[in-house]
């Protein structure tokens, strides 16, 4: 969750009442990069709300997104970890089990357990 654009605005005031924009953040308790960061974007835009991060994505396999897919579609029975190796070695990108995982969630793609094959029986 960000910051209240009220929190904003009386942290942008404090400075440009003269502070610096570390005391500013001292004074309400917040970050001195956040302070700096909104007093910079106040002089150049005039903005002082949060920028949207509506419609980024930020995950790495974005740009593998139709190769994974495919791959899924291909081999449905594929487990996380075969897939996390995959990326590796087919396609050179490094991604944790929860990024995998998040970004077939995101497709509506889930994966279930795999029953536990043949072992001893009851007696």
């Amino acid at each position: 969750m960000g910051y209240s654009n009220d929190l904003r605005v009386r942290v942008i005031r404090v400075v440009e009442g003269g502070a610096a924009a570390r005391a500013a953040a001292r004074q309400f308790v917040i970050g001195d990069a956040t302070a700096i960061r909104w007093t910079k974007r106040w002089r150049e835009t005039g903005s002082f709300e949060a920028k949207s991060t509506k419609g980024k994505s930020r995950s790495p396999l974005k740009k593998h997104e139709e190769w994974l897919l495919a791959l899924v579609k291909q081999e449905p029975d594929l487990t996380l970890e075969e897939i996390q190796r995959r990326l590796l070695e087919q396609c050179e990108q490094k991604a944790g089990i929860g990024s995998v995982w998040r970004f077939f969630d995101r497709h509506g793609i889930s994966f279930k357990k795999k029953p536990a094959s043949g072992g001893a029986g009851s007696a």
